[in-house]
């Protein structure tokens, strides 16, 4: 993998491991020679990410929208800023720019981001491997829910393989490089419709 896109908060939350892990994932990115996209902002998770990348020599491109240059204080010091017009540009230019997704603690923007990319997977626009870090067990309640989900026949099993867990950030790029996507036919049959 050339490339990964973190998706994670803007604010650095209530425990000193988030900041501490979010620094961690950029240091790990950048000694495995992996470049780091993400939101493009100097706060939070999202400046401590890009932090942690390079400090250690690593590359790092960030995608900021023109609105939220001043609310989430672009960081000066990136590879690259890429600026655009949207949210849904940024998603998009992320998107292109990755061969993975790693979500890092965060909120409601940071779950959008992640479940679109899950929605793209389950529906054949990408093949690519999507994951949680999850540190200090964040993300518990969420994967409970997606096997809710499962159980209670809105989501597929299968799917929910898609998404990769772990609360160890060399785990988790080791199971994102030998990620194979599942082989799903055509999700919506006549049954369905």
């Amino acid at each position: 993998m050339k490339r990964i896109t973190v998706f994670c908060g803007s604010s650095n939350g209530t425990d000193e491991i988030y900041k501490s892990s979010a620094i961690e994932l950029g240091k790990a990115l950048a000694q495995q020679n992996i470049e780091l996209v993400y939101g493009g902002a100097k706060v939070g998770l999202m400046g401590a990410v890009a932090d942690g990348a390079l400090a250690e020599g690593g590359k790092v491109i960030g995608v900021l929208p023109h609105f939220l240059s001043t609310k989430e204080i672009a960081h000066e010091q990136l590879t690259e800023l890429i600026r655009v017009e949207s949210m849904h540009e940024r998603k998009t230019k992320m998107n292109e720019l990755c061969d993975g997704v790693i979500a890092l603690p965060g909120g409601f923007g940071t779950m959008e981001e992640l479940f679109e990319m899950l929605t793209w997977a389950q529906l054949g626009l990408h093949q690519k491997p999507i994951a949680l870090y999850n540190v200090n067990g964040f993300y518990d309640d969420l994967i409970t829910m997606i096997q809710v989900m499962v159980s209670k026949g809105f989501l597929k099993e299968i799917n929910q393989k898609m998404l990769l867990v772990s609360s160890d950030v060399n785990d988790l790029l080791a199971q994102m490089k030998t990620y194979i996507a599942p082989q799903v036919g055509k999700w919506i049959t006549k049954e369905t419709v």
